[in-house]
């Protein structure tokens, strides 16, 4: 018997989720037994913990996008029991059960093996959002950022995706502006290399002009909507966007000005079913690149006890940094 919290929905619809003792049975099909050591709270989590936003179709479930831990036992050749495993997405803790109990079942393809040089609970720390954060970073770089081009925008900046790209760019010599609408994040996003505080009224409100002055050389965007469209307006010529989030809406009221008069690139970054090497790639500049001290500074702690709160809270835009749960305490 191990812990998990458990989602259950009743005839009328409305969920409840609890810490509740199940055994191994419980467990999906899959091809490795990983005992867990830490988890994670993203935006998806708050979603499944509550109303399941259309992600879970199956109660009872078990949430939990990500996972770290060690192998108990593989039907697969490409891991051992004793190795470290990292999971984060392929629909684990939405269609299958996820990282929020001691054990987890799954498909070997979906995991990678920790890389050197971080623990478990800096990896954790990282999860999908830092994972996402990476993966739009190393897009930029691909699409020609270099290093003294200009200042780089990092919109959403105080969230778990922001947090982590404003400290991987400061930390490559980037010059970073962080946009947020929480003025008491400022000096928290200072502390993780921001050099510039964007006020999110600045970029919100539209304008009838589709472009306007060149100001960024690189954007990770985590906001989208009308804040999206500001942005693409503002872009340096040949510059790109790292799109990966929608916390301000999904339409984007833009036009096709700055693509075609100024080079500009709208880049779509998916964690979720990014392919194997890509994902080997960006955890091992994670592990070579993150200032694993900024990263610290990012950590909330929490238990499983803790996520139903945590839940809400995320939804509401109330959760700064990462917050990093201990599935075992």
């Amino acid at each position: 018997m191990f812990n998990a919290l458990i989602v259950e929905k009743d005839d009328e619809g409305k969920t409840s989720a609890s810490v509740q003792q199940i055994d191994l049975d419980r467990l999906p099909e899959g091809n490795v037994t990983v005992a867990v050591e830490y988890s994670t709270v993203n935006y998806k989590d708050g979603l499944c913990l509550g109303s399941g936003g259309g992600l879970v179709r199956n109660y009872p479930h078990i949430p939990g996008i990500d996972f770290v831990g060690t192998v108990e036992s593989s039907d697969d050749d490409r891991y051992t029991a004793g190795d470290k495993v990292v999971l984060t997405g392929w629909r684990v803790g939405e269609i299958h059960f996820g990282g929020y109990a001691q054990k987890a079942r799954v498909n070997a393809d979906w995991l990678v093996p920790l890389p050197e040089g971080i623990t478990t609970r800096q990896a954790m720390a990282v999860g999908t959002a830092g994972l996402t954060s990476m993966l739009s970073v190393m897009a930029l770089e691909d699409h020609g950022l270099k290093v003294g081009d200009g200042p780089v925008l990092v919109t959403g900046a105080a969230g778990g995706v922001g947090s982590v790209a404003v400290a991987l760019l400061a930390a490559l010599g980037h010059e970073v502006a962080g946009v947020t609408g929480r003025p008491e994040t400022a000096e928290y996003l200072k502390s993780l290399g921001a050099t510039q505080i964007v006020a999110r009224e600045e970029l919100n409100e539209t304008t009838k002009r589709p472009l306007e002055k060149e100001t960024w050389a690189g954007c990770v965007d985590a906001v989208g909507g009308d804040m999206l469209a500001r942005v693409l307006g503002q872009m340096k010529y040949g510059a790109s966007v790292s799109a990966v989030g929608l916390a301000g809406g999904a339409a984007l009221p833009a036009t096709v000005l700055p693509f075609i008069l100024r080079g500009v690139n709208l880049l779509g970054i998916d964690s979720v079913m990014q392919p194997y090497e890509n994902r080997l790639r960006a955890w091992k500049r994670i592990a070579s690149d993150l200032p694993m001290d900024k990263l610290e500074a990012m950590v909330q702690p929490a238990l499983l006890s803790d996520l139903p709160q945590l839940g809400k809270d995320i939804l509401k835009g109330q959760v700064k940094g990462r917050v990093v749960v201990d599935v075992n305490a």
